[in-house]
Parts: structure tokens; C-alpha cells; sequence
């Protein structure tokens, strides 16, 4: 039987702002100055429903695979503490639900794009590519099918969205006239590079990473790497020794989660169902998998 799943926290004291997934604690204080504890919950969302039920130790499996890539890459980032017993949170805390969840992180001022990068032609990159043979501006070849692997991999901004909003695709333009030319063309470069050295690390593991997106941060004049980083909430994850383009593929990712509700008759409209217990136990047996293959770590919440 699987354990209940953690559907939000609450840390009496403490500023909360709750997002689709995590709990985020402010903990502007002390002498690391300011910084934020990350909770994430095993909520997920889908067809910008947050669903109303848990997939359990989804929260972990996101943390675990974030923590991983922040050490992997080596790139600029806001981790500062993974050990919830190194939080320094106030006196009376239960530590032990944040225990494989949570991460201490600088504050930073949220840069409001989301940095979409694309090998493969999928989801709403391959709908818009029916349409004028484009996705975001960028125009790509003739003749491309369903999950194709692209000439190279794409930048493809959004603007960020608030919650039950939907993020909205933009150009690389777009981008530069809402935060500037120079940050735009840094924040593509960075992505691109990401994207390729975790796209390549993946793949040696049979995982296709479609697409992804990051998200940025600046602090102190410094632009870091924030939020989760290629995680099967971020990205389109895809078994590589199943890939066959010219239709969709199977996943490692929530897909499992969209599709059941694409097809139980739902309107996507009103409040979404409870999900069957088949389909919590086959989802979390997926990010599980997809945890332990990038990060070649027995998972410990098993």
C-alpha cells in the first residue's frame, strides 16, 4: 500500500507562499542573508488543475533529481543546503516531513521568463509547427513529423504565468523587449548549454529529454540557475530505446497523468476527478525510475 502523500506543509512563523507544487518558506535572516526553504510537495498538476490526488514521494523524486543536476552541472545556481537538519529553522519544527524534499536556497529576483529549450518536436511546439511551420519564431524545416529529433536544439521563451494561468509561448523578440536584449541572449545561451550537457548525460542513461525548460534568477548583480532543473515535472522524458517519431511517446513524465484524464471523460473545465490508485502507483513507479536512472542512486523512499 502506498504511503499518503504530502499535499502541502505548514511551518508555524514562517512567511508561505504556496505554488502548483512546492512550499515556499521565507527565511530572510541570519547570517546567510537572505534565502527560502523549497517544500516540495507530491501535488501535481495537470491541464492547469492542480489535481486532488498525490502522487507519493513525487516531491522527493523532483528534489533528489534537482540536487543532482545542480552538482552535475557545475554551473552557477541558488542551492546553499540539502540537509534538513542544517535548515536552522525555528525551535519546534517537525523536521522529518522535509527530509528528501526540501533545499535551502538564495532569495533572488526572479527573471519572468521561462526558458524553454527544445530538441524534439512535441506538445505545443509540434502543434504550432502544423500550423505555420514555426515554433516561437523560429522557423524549422519542412516535412518534420510528430517527435521528431529537430537539426539542433531551440530556444523557445514563455512568459511565466500565475497559478490557473497558462503560460504563453512568445518570441525571442518578445523576450528581449520585456527584459532586455543582453540578459536575453545570455539567458539563451545558458539554456542551450544545459540543456545539451544534461540532454547528452540522459541519453547515456536511455533518456530522451524532448524538451525542458529553466528558470532563472538574479542576486548581487549575479544571474543563477533556480527552481528545479530537469526534473520529470520540467521536462518531456522519453524511454530512448522506445523512441519511434511520427507519433507521441511513451514517458517518464506526468504524460501518464494527462492522458488517463484525456481519455476519462473529463472536461478539463470543472474540478478534475480523483486519480484511480493504478494510476497513482504507475506514475510514481515512472518518476522513480526516471530518478534513479540520472541520477544512478537506489532511490531511498522506496
Amino acid at each position: 500500500m502506498l504511503s499518503t502523500p504530502l499535499q502541502e506543509t505548514n511551518l508555524p512563523g514562517l512567511a508561505l507562499r504556496r505554488g502548483k507544487v512546492r512550499d515556499v518558506y521565507d527565511l530572510s535572516k541570519g547570517d546567510l542573508g537572505d534565502r527560502l526553504l523549497l517544500v516540495s510537495s507530491d501535488r501535481i498538476s495537470a491541464f492547469d488543475w492542480v489535481l486532488p490526488t498525490g502522487i507519493p514521494d513525487k516531491g522527493r523524486v523532483l528534489t533528489q533529481v534537482s540536487n543532482f543536476w545542480f552538482d552535475f552541472l557545475g554551473v552557477p545556481n541558488h542551492l546553499l543546503e540539502t540537509d534538513a537538519n542544517a535548515f536552522d529553522l525555528p525551535a519546534g519544527i517537525d523536521i522529518e516531513p522535509l527530509v528528501g524534499r526540501s533545499i535551502l536556497v538564495r532569495k533572488t529576483e526572479v527573471v519572468p521568463i521561462e526558458c524553454v529549450v527544445r530538441g524534439y518536436l512535441a506538445g505545443s511546439g509540434w502543434k504550432e509547427y502544423q500550423e505555420n511551420g514555426e515554433v516561437c519564431g523560429v522557423k524549422l524545416p519542412a516535412g518534420l513529423v510528430e517527435s521528431d529529433r529537430l537539426p539542433e536544439p531551440i530556444f523557445t521563451p514563455a512568459t511565466k504565468a500565475e497559478i490557473g494561468d497558462h503560460d504563453e509561448n512568445i518570441s525571442f523578440d518578445q523576450m528581449c523587449q520585456q527584459v532586455g536584449t543582453k540578459l536575453s541572449e545570455e539567458l539563451r545561451r545558458r539554456s542551450l548549454e544545459i540543456y545539451q550537457r544534461g540532454a547528452a548525460h540522459a541519453l547515456e542513461q536511455g533518456i530522451i529529454v524532448a524538451d525542458t525548460k529553466f528558470e532563472f534568477g538574479q542576486v548581487d548583480g549575479e544571474l543563477i540557475l533556480i527552481d528545479e532543473v530537469l526534473t520529470p515535472d520540467s521536462s518531456r522524458f522519453w524511454p530512448a530505446d522506445q523512441y519511434e517519431p511520427g507519433h507521441g511517446q511513451p514517458s517518464f513524465d506526468k504524460q501518464f497523468v494527462r492522458d488517463w484524464l484525456s481519455n476519462c471523460g473529463w472536461d478539463k473545465n470543472s474540478e478534475p476527478p480523483e486519480l484511480p490508485d493504478e494510476v497513482v502507483a504507475g506514475t510514481r513507479e515512472k518518476y522513480i525510475e526516471a530518478c534513479e536512472r540520472i541520477t544512478g542512486a537506489e532511490f531511498a523512499w522506496k
